[in-house]
């Protein structure tokens, strides 16, 4: 990839809702390159996880695969953004997916991030020291 190209950026978050509620916890990242590879990753998911789903929440999983698929997928064509959420038990699941525009340098190689990402060395703030 030499210039920047179009795509979708999806993300899969869980999020706690029981009373020791906990903020959104990031599980997973995918680069897609076509609507239908962004919601097959969503697809995916859905179908690997809801054997392992409680009655509801496998409910809205097959919901979503069966008739929010194809309004998720339309919605992908006209470059809107998209989420699939399912509560299972105390925890909310949600898949995001986004319209973006993918730079050069961005790009990584399956799961592995690009070369840049492993140089990047965080710098070290100079400690405060209180004024007289």
């Amino acid at each position: 990839m030499d210039k920047p190209t179009r795509g979708y950026w999806c993300e899969c978050w869980t999020e706690s809702l029981g009373e020791t509620a906990e903020k959104p916890a990031f599980r997973s990242s995918f680069d897609a390159y076509s609507a239908p590879q962004a919601d097959r990753w969503v697809a995916v998911a859905l179908r690997t996880i809801s054997p392992a789903l409680d009655s509801d929440a496998s409910d809205e999983a097959w919901a979503w695969l069966h008739d929010g698929r194809s309004e998720t997928r339309r919605a992908l064509l006209r470059q809107e953004p998209c989420t699939v959420t399912i509560t299972h038990a105390s925890t909310r699941i949600t898949w995001t997916i986004r319209p973006v525009t993918f730079l050069p340098f961005a790009h990584r190689q399956g799961i592995e991030l690009p070369a840049c990402a492993h140089d990047f060395k965080p710098h070290a703030t100079a400690p405060r020291h209180a004024t007289d």
